[in-house]
């Protein structure tokens, strides 16, 4: 034989020992039969993820002879590397890194399940129990999840395409919150969200204020600036409809202050779930700037924008300012004016009354105690002159009922924000009944104003009575009037007789 027959026949020899070596050690490593030690009942292998796989594909340290004091813990590379090695490396560049292996996801290894089987560990529903082991800090994470829509839809509904935790996250190459590269960060969290509300997503990003700027990377507020992340409410709720102008006002605070002190702000502070609130001018996902002709509060388009809750509507119903600063009198004098005739009227009338019954109560009780009116008591059977006719005494039981049932119910409006006010509408049955009351004791108060007019006019008119509009008879305060006022005050003060 020559020299290179010689080297061909060891080169052939070679290589079939080393083709047919790993299937010689496979065949070895399949003669292992593990169920001679380990019964399939004590092993309790039932996943779906692996069923054809052979323990030793996993189990990579096992020898025919091997003792379990002998073997070492598998790490993820030797017990699952082989198969999914791409994975693997995605998951040791994530913010899990050293912190959670396969398992820890995935389940105990002989109960893994297909990912989309709904016992496995990290289906949709199992997903916030699997996470929330170690994301349970704060536990607004868990806890906000558990009664958003996304979790409301998910574990309640059974939609199990809501999100999850891993729509969101991701899944293997999960990172920080905060990193450029997640699709949780701020600007890229637009997008993540976009993959299912895709509709509203288009809308935001080419016809908002917002959009626009997001798409020239400018500071603005993305989806959970307004929505939050875990923590999604129903926008339709009461709370998540008054939270929305808190959080509108996060950046435009002036618009804010104004908002709180106008009608529609007021009403919404107190319990009305169909007042305005910011959304519903400026549209969630369309709002533009004011001078935009395609704004829902351009001069052109207000009567369409008031008219989804004001029937009936004019141009100059529409020309309302709901963001008007009636306490700045550069702003819109002739409103300035008004506010503080108004408030004025309010305290001065409130305070006038308040000091009068205070001192009046306070000489009432010293008299009595001084016995200053035993006198009147033991002549009470002497004769009384009726100041007031029947129709007199009625009016007055409607004006005082009307007054006091305005009062309650419209302070509480005025001053919304008050610590008592909110106390106060659920003492009346809430805003709608106080509502109510305060239409009705509207009425009322220009019922008697019609009743009075049409009274003075028919005694004075018709039947020629005398002293209608000056006099004794007349509502006018006479000279009489202010002498007396004057003689209370002294007797309050204990500088004049009674």
């Amino acid at each position: 034989m020559t020299r290179s027959a010689r080297f061909a026949s060891l080169f052939a020899a070679t290589f079939f020992f080393l083709a047919g070596a790993p299937a010689l050690a496979q065949d070895s490593a399949q003669d292992i039969d593990c169920g001679e030690c380990h019964a399939a009942a004590d092993v309790g292998y039932t996943s779906t993820a692996h069923p054809d796989v052979a323990c030793i594909e996993c189990h990579t340290n096992v020898t025919p002879a091997h003792k379990d004091a002998d073997l070492e813990p598998l790490t993820d590379e030797e017990s699952c590397g082989e198969c999914h090695g791409s994975i693997l490396r995605s998951a040791g560049r994530s913010v899990h890194k050293g912190e959670a292996g396969c398992n820890d996801c995935h389940g105990a290894p002989h109960a893994i399940h297909e990912i989309d089987d709904l016992a496995s560990a990290v289906s949709p529903i199992n997903q916030i129990q699997q996470c929330g082991a170690c994301h349970d800090d704060p536990p607004e994470l868990v806890d906000g999840y558990l009664t958003s829509e996304h979790g409301k839809a998910l574990l309640l509904a059974g939609l199990v395409n809501a999100p999850s935790c891993s729509d969101c996250h991701g899944d293997h190459r999960i990172m920080t919150a905060d990193s450029s590269r997640a699709p949780t960060e701020h600007y890229n969290s637009p997008e993540m969200c976009g993959t299912c509300h895709q509709i509203l997503f288009e809308e935001w990003k080419e016809q908002s204020a917002h959009g626009l700027a997001w798409q020239d990377e400018k500071e603005g507020p993305v989806c959970v600036d307004c929505h939050s992340s875990h923590q999604v409410r129903d926008p339709s709720t009461y709370d998540a409809r008054h939270a929305g102008a808190q959080n509108c006002g996060g950046c435009h605070e002036e618009y804010l202050n104004t908002f709180q002190f106008s009608f529609h702000g007021q009403a919404l502070h107190l319990g009305l779930s169909e007042g305005a609130t910011c959304a519903d001018c400026h549209t969630p996902h369309k709002n533009l700037a004011a001078d935009n002709p395609a704004s829902s509060v351009h001069p052109d388009n207000r009567m369409e924008t008031c008219g989804n809750c004001h029937e009936g509507i004019t141009a100059s119903f529409a020309s309302f300012d709901p963001h008007s600063d009636p306490t700045d009198p550069d702003y819109n004098f002739a409103v300035y004016v008004i506010w503080f005739f108004m408030t004025s009227l309010l305290i001065g009338v409130f305070a006038f009354f308040g000091i009068h019954d205070l001192l009046w109560l306070q000489r009432s009780l010293v008299g009595t105690l001084r016995g200053e009116f035993k006198e009147e008591r033991q002549n009470a059977s002497g004769q009384w002159v009726r100041r007031f006719r029947r129709s007199n005494m009625r009016m007055h039981v409607v004006i005082i009922t009307t007054f006091l049932v305005l009062a309650l119910t419209g302070l509480p409006l005025k001053f919304s924000t008050a610590p008592w006010a909110q106390f106060l509408v659920n003492v009346l049955g809430g805003i709608e009944s106080t509502r109510f009351l305060h239409r009705v004791a509207a009425i009322g108060t220009f019922g008697y104003l019609i009743a009075h007019v049409l009274e003075v006019m028919y005694r004075s008119f018709v039947k020629g009575e005398k002293g209608m509009f000056w006099g004794p008879n007349s509502m006018t305060p006479q000279p009489k009037d202010v002498a007396d006022f004057f003689g209370n005050l002294r007797y309050f003060l204990y500088l004049g007789e009674r």
